[in-house]
């Protein structure tokens, strides 16, 4: 449903989260021009691939900010746009000439949505989704992490915050501005955790056999039968209650049987991709 169809979208950020924020937002029915510098987008050359993925049906131009022509490009651009999407520190914003004073002064409608690494007043302090992972105790070191949770995170709370400011805006509020912190992203991320619902041992992480993962004839499968009416279908169909049974009992079939076994009785379980 293309509900932001008319919508222009300046995106200025680079590498993940403000390009994956673009791509939703363009979903949605907007416009989108990502803005490069003459180098390009790193991730370009990291994955070309997913770089291509995220920028499709995108106008890219590619304009050095550091200089006055690029400038007077870029407010060429600004005055159709209605929401511009930075990850760039605010205090480098300023040197440029571009920071949300001085933007919402020239163009009183325009939205901003800042992609920065902690909340004020460490707006300006350096980080990556690997240190904000560390911070919340998401690592097993040594152990790298599966995924780019905080930059994924902080993509759907961009693509929140602009709906809001859209929305903001047609109610007379005028153009606005939103931080999005990548570490405060994973947080709500990791509130599970912190709870104590996933730690080692706790409800959801390990502490009860109809909510964890057995290793079967070849490899292993994810038995999360948590709801009363799939534990009770699962262990009086294996006549099988202690976590000891549990582990017995799923050796004995492979995960993809395994799995076609819980489709049949309509119990989630599924063969655990191998990793990649």
């Amino acid at each position: 449903m293309d509900v932001l169809k008319g919508m222009r979208v300046l995106n200025l950020s680079l590498n993940l989260p403000g390009p994956a924020a673009a791509r939703r937002l363009r979903a949605m029915g907007a416009e989108v021009v990502k803005l490069e510098p003459p180098s390009g987008d790193p991730m370009e050359q990291y994955h070309a691939a997913w770089y291509r993925d995220m920028a499709e049906g995108q106008k890219v131009l590619r304009i050095d900010l550091k200089t006055a022509e690029g400038r007077e490009e870029l407010h060429a651009v600004l005055a159709d746009t209605d929401l511009l999407i930075t990850a760039t520190r605010p205090a480098a914003l300023e040197r440029l000439g571009i920071g949300w004073q001085s933007l919402h002064a020239r163009y009183p409608r325009l939205c901003q949505v800042a992609i920065v690494g902690y909340p004020s007043p460490r707006e300006n302090e350096a980080g990556h989704d690997l240190t904000y992972q560390a911070t919340l105790g998401l690592l097993a070191p040594p152990l790298m992490p599966r995924t780019l949770l905080a930059d994924m995170a902080g993509a759907e709370q961009a693509v929140s915050a602009a709906l809001q400011l859209f929305l903001g805006r047609e109610l007379g509020m005028g153009g606005g501005y939103a931080e999005v912190p990548l570490s405060e992203a994973v947080s709500s991320m990791a509130e599970p955790l912190r709870y104590g619902t996933t730690a080692p041992g706790a409800l959801l992480g390990g502490g009860i056999p109809e909510y964890n993962v057995y290793r079967a004839k070849d490899e292993w499968v994810a038995v999360a039968a948590l709801e009363p009416h799939f534990k009770s279908r699962l262990e009086d169909t294996l006549q099988i209650r202690t976590l000891e049974e549990y582990r017995a009992a799923f050796l004995d079939r492979s995960a993809s049987e395994w799995e076609a076994w819980g489709q049949s009785l309509d119990v989630p379980i599924v063969a655990v991709k191998s990793c990649q």
